[in-house]
């Protein structure tokens, strides 16, 4: 890595980073001072392991529509293409501990789901890709290491 790259997760040293961990990847303020913060919620250990897709789709789902049970200000929480964590993406709150706090709501709210939001044809764009308990298992492992959330490199 020797020049610096516009996407800011492509100057992170991922072989440095010890999952699970979520870190404040970004900050933008917009021309009105709206500032965005974006988060890297990181549940598995770059190229090491990942997650399932049809777990990864069910947990993508759950969190995006259970974490707006517990927050106003969410604009996104998105899957990483390499399957190893998500985004989540909020606007004027830059509260990290917060942020901890509501995504363990989240993630406990995932555990008691009886259904995956929006797992249909309809409203998904590949419906046939879900797994409730999948899903659950990947927040139920991401809780067990919650004090582990702050510390994103290793020793």
């Amino acid at each position: 890595m020797s020049e610096k790259m516009n996407v800011e997760s492509f100057n992170l040293d991922h072989t440095l980073v010890k999952a699970p961990y979520v870190r404040l990847a970004g900050q933008k303020v917009g021309e009105h001072g709206d500032e965005i913060y974006k988060y890297d919620i990181r549940f598995m250990q770059p190229n090491k392991e990942h997650m399932e897709m049809p777990a990864l789709h069910s947990l993508e789902h759950l969190m995006a529509e259970l974490s707006r049970n517990h927050f106003d200000k969410i604009v996104d929480i998105s899957p990483m293409g390499c399957q190893t964590g998500f985004y989540l993406s909020v606007i004027n709150h830059d509260d990290y501990d917060d942020v901890l706090s509501i995504l363990e709501k989240t993630l406990i709210d995932v555990l008691n789901a009886a259904e995956v939001p929006a797992c249909n044809e309809v409203q998904c764009g590949w419906a046939a890709s879900h797994s409730l308990e999948g899903a659950k298992e990947l927040a139920k492992n991401f809780l067990d290491k919650k004090q582990e959330w702050p510390h994103v490199f290793g020793e």
